[in-house]
């Protein structure tokens, strides 16, 4: 493995993580709107995803699948660690920011647990399935002969 393919590798890595975190956060707006979780818009985001991670990984195969579940997965775990994170926040009158510092992720992480149903780690599954077909399956074909 050269340098380039290396660099490459850990560019593609750390976009999806970014993107994960991204979509978790816009996530978390309708989510704290609704005052309910939504496990299920996980399916959207996750296509999303997937779209995303297709497009700009090259070639788009079974590495562009690993990281958009990845990416799905940051989103999932992020969107749940905000949610804890803005309960405490209201409930003891802090900002955000100071709430997930003060915290800390072994907390929220434990909070967002208690706050899960079991059935919301089928819905993320099914998420993280959905963005990895969706960056498997190729949206144009190359003419024969090309």
């Amino acid at each position: 493995m050269n340098v380039r393919v290396a660099f490459s590798s850990l560019f593609a890595l750390i976009s999806a993580l970014m993107l994960g975190l991204a979509a978790g956060a816009v996530w978390m707006v309708p989510t704290l709107y609704l005052q309910q979780p939504l496990p299920w818009a996980v399916l959207p985001i996750g296509w999303l995803l997937g779209k995303t991670v297709r497009g700009w990984v090259r070639p788009a195969g079974r590495h562009a699948a690993v990281l958009a579940a990845l990416a799905t997965f940051v989103a999932a775990l992020y969107v749940n660690l905000l949610t804890a994170a803005a309960r405490i926040a209201g409930l003891m009158g802090m900002g955000l920011i100071d709430t997930m510092r003060t915290a800390g992720f072994h907390l929220l992480l434990q909070l967002a647990e208690i706050g899960q149903s079991p059935w919301d780690d089928v819905w993320y599954a099914l998420g993280m399935g959905v963005a990895a077909l969706a960056a498997l399956r190729s949206g144009r074909q190359d003419p024969p002969g090309a």
